[in-house]
Formats: C-alpha cells, structure tokens, sequence
C-alpha cells in the first residue's frame, strides 16, 4: 500500500505516459480528472494494460470525453468485458469545464492526456492544454536538451 506523509501529500502509481505530448505540444495549463470506468477495465489498469499515445479529450453539451484511450481487455472477465477504446467521460468541476471550453475555442489549442494513474485508489488522468509546436520548434527543443547533456557530460568528467 503507497504511504503518505505530510509534506508529499498521496502518492501516485503510474500506469502510462504520454511521453509524445510534450515533444508535439507546448503544454499550457495541466487538470486532474477523474475516468469513470467499468470493473474490467481498472483491474485491466491495475495490471499496467493501457496506451494513451493517440488519446485526446473533446467537450461535448459541458461535458469532457477521453477518445482513443486504448484499456486492454481483462482475460479473467469473460463475457462481462469492455471495449478497448470506448469513449469514456471525466470527471472534472464545472469551474474547470468553463475555462476549458474558453481556452479550447482559441485557434490551435487541444486538450491531451499527459498521464494515467492511480492517486488513493482512484483512476486519475492528468490533462493538459496544448499547442502544436512548429517543426522549427520542436528542432530548437531538441537542440536544447543536447546542449544541456553536453554540459552535464563536461561537469560529470571534471568532478
């Protein structure tokens, strides 16, 4: 069972990653949500049997959905399972809704899941609002992090 303490605060258990967002996208504002889920899913979860690679959010009537969020099917669950890639709905405050939906409507912007995780038991995603970097963008980021290894390289041989 994860611990926690005071100054750290619930511990989170990842199940997956989005690792392409932050190369794709400028990251602008992140949100916690809740997913509302079937049983066969979160054991599916529990086992570590998610992609969320291709996934985006939408708003829909004040309301947000997570698309293309691939869940493995659960071998135990026989007849009772789910489908792998089914919309499923967040769970977010209203407050958070009306500044997604503001934020969204601007040119460009897309809401992207950044992680998968477990916090107090709880399916939680982190969602982040994105903008599409430019390929001279994602070309001065990757100069960038090479430079920064570079530098740690040279100290890591002088110390």
């Amino acid at each position: 069972m994860a611990e926690t303490t005071e100054k750290e605060g619930p511990k989170k258990e990842s199940i997956a990653r989005n690792k392409r967002a932050s190369h794709d996208y400028h990251i602008l504002d992140t949100w916690e949500a809740g997913l509302v889920l079937t049983g066969s899913e979160v054991k599916s979860l529990r086992n570590g049997r998610a992609n969320i690679g291709d996934a985006y959010a939408i708003l829909n009537n004040g309301e947000v959905y997570l698309l293309n969020l691939h869940i493995s099917p659960y071998e135990q669950a026989s007849y009772l399972n789910h489908e792998p890639t089914r919309t499923r709905k967040l769970l977010l405050h209203k407050k958070e809704i009306k500044k997604m939906i503001g934020s969204v409507e601007r040119k460009g912007l897309t809401l992207i899941p950044l992680e998968l995780y477990f916090k107090k038991g709880k399916a939680k995603v982190a969602l982040g609002l994105g903008q599409g970097k430019k390929l001279h963008d994602k070309r001065a980021d990757m100069k960038k992090k090479d430079d920064e290894r570079d530098m740690a390289r040279a100290r890591s041989v002088r110390a």
